[in-house]
C-alpha cells in the first residue's frame, strides 16, 4: 500500500479494519456479520429493521450504474482528488453495500464535514439561477396576457405541473426538516401527522378539486378563492373578501416566514453565512421569479422542485441504511421506551389519543389552504383533474415515507441530534453521506421546499388583495397594469412581514410557524369551501360568519387551551367554524340565491 494511501486510511480506522479483513470476493449478505466484527461495533439496535428497509431499497441504488459507467462515475465523483478514485476503483469489489458508502463517508471527510465546500455552493448558484431562468423564460412567453395569465396561469396549466406544483407548494421546508426530526426526537408517535396529511390529501384531490375547477368557471370564472365564494353566492358586498385577505395577509406572512427561516438555517449550517443574510437572499430570489412569471412561473418551477425534494428524500435514507449495515454511526442509540409504538405512551390512554386526534386534525387543513386550491382552478378542464389526482397521490405517499424513514434512520445513524438540533437530520445525513456537488444538489430540495411554497402563498395572497380589494373597493377602473403593479408591491410588503418574522428570535421554530399557519387557513376556510361545494342552501352570511369564527377559534384556543388540552387548534377552530356557517346560513333571512339550483346542475354537466 502507498504511502498516500495508507495516510488516507490510517485516519479512518473502521475503514482500514475493512479492508484487511474482508474477503477478497463479492460478498454475500452474510457477510454484513464480518462486516460488523471489524469495526469492532456492538450489533446496531435496529438491525432487523435495516436490513428489511435495505432490502426493499436496494434495487434504486445506482452502484452498479457507477461500477458500469466510468464517464458518469466520474461526473459524480467532480471536485474530489484522484486519490480518492483509486480508493473507490480498488474498495468497490469487496463489498456492494457497505464499501460504497464508506468511501463516500471518506471524500466527504477529505474537505470537511461542517466546513463550507466548494461543490455545494455551486450547486446553489447553479440551482438559483435555474429558478430565475424559469421566472423570465415565462415572463417572455406570457407578458401582456393580462391579470388572469398572471395569477391563474389563464386556466390551461399541465396536469403534471398542476400536480407537483400542488403538493410541492403544499410541502414546505417542514417536509425535510420539521417532520423527520419530530420522528427522531419522539418516534413513531409523531407518523399521525403524516397519515391525516396524507388521508387530507386523497380526500382533497377526490372532493373538492374536481367540484371547485368547475364552480369557479360557473361562479363568474372566478380566479381566486374569495372570488368564487361571491360568485358562488351571487353577492355584491365586499364583507367576504376584507376578511378573507386580512386572514390572507397574517396567515401567508406567517407561513412564508417559516420558509425564509428554513433557507437561513440551511446557508448558515452549510455554507456558515449569517442566517439573516441568508434568509434576505431566500427572499430576493423568490419575489424576484414571483415578479416575473406569476403563476405559471410558480407552476413550472414547483414542479422541478417537487421532483428535486422527493430525489433528495428518497436517496437520504437508502445511504444512510447502508452506512448503518456498515457501521458508520456516530454514538450509540438510546430509544425511549415507547419509541417504535404508534401510541405515544404505550398504551390507547388520553396521552395517545391527544396525538392521534391531532396528528389526523393536520389533514383538515387541506380544504382551506388557499394555495392549493387556486391549483384545482387553473387546471384546463375539471375531467383533467383525475390525472393529476394520482400523480398528486403517489408523490405525498413517496414524500411522506421518505420523510418518515429520514428520521427512523437518522435516530440510529445521528443519535446525538436528538438532544441537539434535530431539524438539521436531514443536512447532516446528506453532508456525511454525499461528494460535496451532490450533497449540494440534494441539499437544494430545502431551498425548492422553502421556495415552493413561499412563492405561492406570496402570488395567491397579492392576488387576494388586488382583485378582491383594490379593484372593487378602491379603483374599479383599474387597468392591467396597474393591477400588476399593486400585485408586486403587494408581494413586497408581505415578504418584508415574514422577513420580520422570520428574524425574530422569539417567532419560534421552523415546525411552529408552519403549524400556526396550516391552522389558520385550515379553521377560516376549510369547512366554508366543503360546505359552499355540497350545501346548497348555503349562504354568503353563512360563508363569513365560518371563515370569521373558524379564525377566531384557531387564534384563541391557541393562545389559552392548546398546551391545557394538548389538542390541536385545527381540530376545535374546524369544527366550530363549520357550526358558525350552518348557523349563519339558518339564519341568514336573504337566503340562496335563485340560480343555486342552476349552478349545481352546470357543475354536475361538467364532471360527467
Amino acid at each position: 500500500m502507498s504511502k498516500k494511501r495508507y495516510t488516507l486510511f490510517a485516519s479512518y480506522g473502521y475503514c482500514l479494519r475493512l479492508c484487511r479483513k474482508l474477503p477478497a470476493r463479492p460478498a454475500k449478505p452474510s457477510d454484513t456479520n464480518a462486516v460488523r466484527v471489524a469495526f469492532g461495533l456492538p450489533r446496531h439496535p435496529l438491525k432487523g429493521f435495516c436490513d428489511s428497509l435495505t432490502a426493499v431499497l436496494k434495487a434504486v441504488s445506482f452502484y452498479h450504474i457507477l461500477r458500469q459507467f466510468p464517464i458518469l462515475r466520474s461526473l459524480f465523483f467532480v471536485g474530489t482528488s484522484p486519490g480518492s478514485r483509486v480508493v473507490f476503483n480498488k474498495l468497490a469489489a469487496y463489498n456492494q453495500t457497505c464499501n460504497f458508502v464508506m468511501v463516500f463517508i471518506i471524500l466527504c471527510n477529505e474537505k470537511g464535514k461542517t466546513q463550507m465546500r466548494t461543490g455545494e455552493l455551486v450547486a446553489f448558484i447553479l440551482y438559483l439561477i435555474g429558478m430565475l431562468g424559469v421566472g423570465v423564460a415565462v415572463f417572455f412567453k406570457n407578458r401582456g396576457g393580462g391579470e388572469k395569465e398572471f395569477f391563474l396561469g389563464g386556466r390551461n396549466m399541465n396536469p403534471w405541473a398542476v400536480a407537483l406544483s400542488a403538493q410541492a407548494s403544499d410541502m414546505s421546508a417542514w417536509l425535510l426538516m420539521g417532520l423527520p426530526g419530530s420522528i427522531l426526537a419522539f418516534g413513531m408517535g409523531q407518523v399521525w401527522i403524516a397519515i391525516g396529511l396524507l388521508i387530507g390529501t386523497i380526500l382533497n384531490w377526490i372532493f373538492t378539486a374536481p367540484r371547485l375547477r368547475a364552480f369557479s368557471q360557473v361562479a363568474g370564472d372566478a380566479i381566486t378563492v374569495p372570488q368564487y365564494l361571491s360568485g358562488r353566492f351571487r353577492s355584491k358586498h365586499k364583507t367576504l373578501q376584507v376578511v378573507s385577505a386580512i386572514v390572507f395577509f397574517v396567515c401567508f406572512a406567517v407561513y412564508a416566514a417559516s420558509s425564509f427561516k428554513a433557507c437561513g438555517t440551511l446557508f448558515h449550517t452549510v455554507i456558515g453565512i449569517d442566517e439573516t443574510l441568508a434568509a434576505l437572499i431566500a427572499a430576493v430570489i423568490i419575489v424576484s421569479y414571483t415578479f416575473l412569471g406569476g403563476f405559471a412561473a410558480v407552476c413550472w418551477t414547483d414542479f422541478f422542485q417537487g421532483m428535486l425534494m422527493l430525489v433528495a428524500l428518497l436517496l437520504a435514507p437508502i445511504f444512510a441504511l447502508q452506512a448503518i449495515e456498515a457501521g458508520a454511526v456516530e454514538g450509540t442509540a438510546v430509544l425511549a421506551e415507547n419509541y417504535w409504538s404508534l401510541l405515544p405512551s404505550g398504551k390507547l390512554d388520553w396521552q395517545s389519543w391527544q396525538s392521534i386526534l391531532s396528528g389526523l386534525a393536520w389533514g383538515l387543513g387541506y380544504f382551506g389552504m388557499p394555495h392549493i386550491l387556486v391549483r384545482f382552478m387553473s387546471i384546463s378542464t375539471a375531467k383533467e383533474i383525475k390525472r393529476s389526482r394520482s400523480i398528486a397521490i403517489v408523490w405525498i405517499i413517496l414524500a411522506l415515507g421518505a420523510a418518515v424513514a429520514v428520521g427512523l434512520v437518522g435516530r440510529v445513524y445521528l443519535p446525538t441530534l436528538a438532544d441537539g438540533d434535530r431539524s438539521l437530520v436531514f443536512i447532516h445525513m446528506v453532508r456525511n453521506l454525499f461528494p460535496p456537488l451532490v450533497s449540494g444538489v440534494l441539499l437544494s430540495a430545502i431551498l425548492a421546499a422553502s421556495m415552493s411554497t413561499a412563492d405561492s402563498q406570496l402570488l395567491v395572497s397579492a392576488s387576494a388583495f388586488t382583485s378582491d380589494v383594490y379593484k372593487p373597493i378602491f379603483r374599479k377602473k383599474a387597468d392591467n397594469k396597474e393591477m400588476m403593479l399593486v400585485s408586486r408591491l403587494v408581494v413586497v410588503c408581505i415578504t418584508i412581514a415574514a422577513f420580520l418574522i422570520a428574524i425574530n428570535p422569539n417567532s419560534g421554530d421552523i415546525m411552529d410557524l408552519v403549524e400556526n399557519a396550516w391552522a389558520g387557513f385550515g379553521s377560516a376556510f376549510g369547512p366554508v369551501i366543503l360546505l359552499s361545494l355540497y350545501w346548497k342552501k348555503m349562504t354568503y352570511k353563512g360563508a363569513v360568519a365560518g371563515i370569521v369564527g373558524g379564525a377566531l377559534t384557531d387564534v384563541l384556543w391557541m393562545l389559552f387551551l392548546s398546551a391545557s388540552t394538548g389538542i390541536y387548534e385545527l381540530l376545535p377552530g374546524f369544527l366550530i367554524g363549520g357550526l358558525c356557517a350552518i348557523v349563519g346560513s339558518k339564519l341568514d333571512k336573504r337566503g340562496v340565491p335563485e340560480d343555486v339550483d342552476g349552478m349545481f346542475q352546470d357543475v354536475d354537466a361538467q364532471l360527467h
